[in-house]
C-alpha cells in the first residue's frame, strides 16, 4: 500500500513544480534502494540501509561532481574529505544507523571490487544517524548481504518513504520520522538547459532531528498547535541531540564549488521545517551534479557550468525540495513500537489538515497567513 505524502493530504508548499515522482529519482539516472530490518528476535531491530546511485549502475565509472557541507558536525559521513578535495563522487551514497557505518562501508567496497569497479580509489560515502531509541543498536543488525540487497534493488520512479531503509528507526521533531524525498523543476530557457528547457533538483533526507515545538509546515507552527494527546512526545525530557542527512542531486551542469554552494542551501529548507542545528546534532549535507560527462579519461575534458548569476532559482528550488522532503518523511512514517517497548507516534494527518486549513496555508507560493500562535 502506498503511503500518503504531503500533497496527498491536499497540502502544497513552495512555488516551483515538482518532477513526475516528486523524488530525487526525477534527476535522470538517479536510482534509490532500501533494505529494511524489522524484527524482535533474537534482538530488536528497527533499522536498515538506503542506497542512492547518482548515475545508476554506472556510478563507479561515470563520476559526478559533488561537495559537502557540515551545518553541525556531531555525526559521521565517510568519504567527504576526498569528495571535497577531488570534487568528484564515484560511488553510491549509503545512509544507515550509527553502529553500521563500518559494515556498510566495507560492503560497498567489496561490491565494487567483485564487479571490477577498481578504477577509482575506494572511499565510499556512508552517512549515519542514531536510531537507538527504537532499535537495539548493539545487535549490529545490518550485514553485508543487506547492503548488497539494497544495491541490487535500486530503481527509478517513486521512492518508499517513512519507516524504510536507513530511516526505519528514526524520529523527527518527536514524531516518527525516517526517509523523505521531493524534487523541483526549474525552467531556465536560454541557459543551456535540457531539451525541455529545464533543470531538475531532487532531495532525499534521513530525518532524525528536531523538537516538537519547532516543527513547521509551510511556515505554520504545527508542532505548537497540534494537541499533544493525539501524538504524545516519546520521552519526558527534551531530546539532547538529533541529526539529519540531506542529499541533493541535480542534472544541472554545476562545478564542484557550485555543488558546495548548493549543499549549503539545504540549510534553508532544513530551517523552514523547524531545524535548528542543536549542539549534539549531526546535520551533514551533500550535493552532486550530473550535468557533465566525467567518464574516466586521461584526455583533456571540456566542461559546462551555469554562470553563478543564474543560480538563484536552483538555490531556491533546492530549499523547497529539502523542506518538502523532511515533511514527507514525517507524513509517510507510521507509529512504531520498538526496543524496550518504546513507542513513537506518527503525525496525525487529519489534525495536520485541520491546522493548515484554519491558517489558510499549504496552497503553494509563499503568501500564506501565518497568524498568531495560540496554545
Amino acid at each position: 500500500m502506498t503511503k500518503p505524502r504531503l500533497r496527498d493530504l491536499g497540502i502544497t508548499i513552495g512555488e516551483f513544480p515538482p518532477g513526475p515522482h516528486n523524488a530525487i529519482t526525477d534527476v535522470a539516472g538517479t536510482l534509490v534502494g532500501h533494505t529494511t530490518l524489522v524484527y524482535d528476535e533474537p534482538r530488536v531491530a528497527r533499522t536498515g540501509v538506503t542506497i542512492i546511485m547518482p548515475r545508476g549502475h554506472d556510478s563507479w565509472r561515470q563520476p559526478s561532481f559533488g561537495a559537502s557541507h557540515s551545518f553541525n558536525g556531531c555525526g559521521e559521513m565517510t568519504g567527504l574529505l576526498w569528495l571535497d578535495e577531488s570534487g568528484q563522487l564515484s560511488h553510491p551514497i549509503a545512509l544507515t544507523s550509527t553502529h553500521h557505518v563500518g559494515t556498510v562501508h566495507e560492503a560497498l567496497i567489496a561490491y565494487a571490487q567483485e564487479r571490477g569497479h577498481t578504477e577509482q580509489s575506494s572511499l565510499p560515502v556512508v552517512g549515519e544517524t542514531w536510531d537507538g531509541w527504537l532499535n537495539d543498536m548493539d545487535g549490529f543488525h545490518v550485514k553485508a548481504e543487506h547492503v548488497t540487497s539494497a544495491l541490487a534493488n535500486v530503481s527509478a520512479g517513486p521512492v518508499a518513504e517513512g519507516n524504510v531503509g536507513g530511516g526505519t528507526g528514526m524520529i523527527c521533531h518527536e514524531f516518527k520520522g525516517g526517509i523523505g524525498t521531493a524534487s523541483r523543476v526549474v525552467a531556465m530557457p536560454g541557459i543551456g538547459a535540457t531539451q525541455s528547457g529545464t533543470w531538475t533538483i531532487g532531495a532525499l533526507v534521513q530525518a532524525n532531528h528536531g523538537a516538537r515545538e519547532d516543527f513547521r509546515v509551510d511556515g505554520v507552527p504545527v508542532g505548537l498547535l497540534l494537541d499533544r494527546a493525539l501524538a504524545p512526545v516519546p520521552w519526558e525530557e527534551p531530546a539532547a541531540s538529533s541529526s539529519i542527512l540531506i542529499v541533493l542531486g541535480t542534472d544541472a551542469p554545476l562545478l564542484p564549488f557550485q555543488c558546495r554552494r548548493l549543499a549549503r542551501r539545504a540549510t534553508v529548507g532544513f530551517a523552514r521545517a523547524g531545524g535548528i542545528g542543536h549542539n549534539g546534532s549531526g546535520d551533514i549535507f551533500l550535493a552532486y551534479a550530473t550535468g557533465n560527462d566525467l567518464r574516466a579519461s586521461n584526455e583533456m575534458t571540456a566542461l559546462r557550468m551555469i554562470p553563478n548569476h543564474h543560480l538563484n532559482p536552483i538555490f531556491a528550488a533546492a530549499a523547497e525540495a529539502v523542506e518538502e522532503a523532511i515533511i514527507n518523511a514525517v507524513v509517510a512514517a507510521e507509529t512504531m513500537t520498538g526496543w524496550q517497548g518504546r513507542t513513537v507516534h506518527a503525525l496525525p494527518h487529519e489534525a495536520l489538515q485541520a491546522i493548515m486549513t484554519e491558517r489558510g496555508a499549504g496552497r503553494g507560493g509563499r503568501n500564506y497567513q501565518r497568524g498568531p500562535v495560540h496554545q
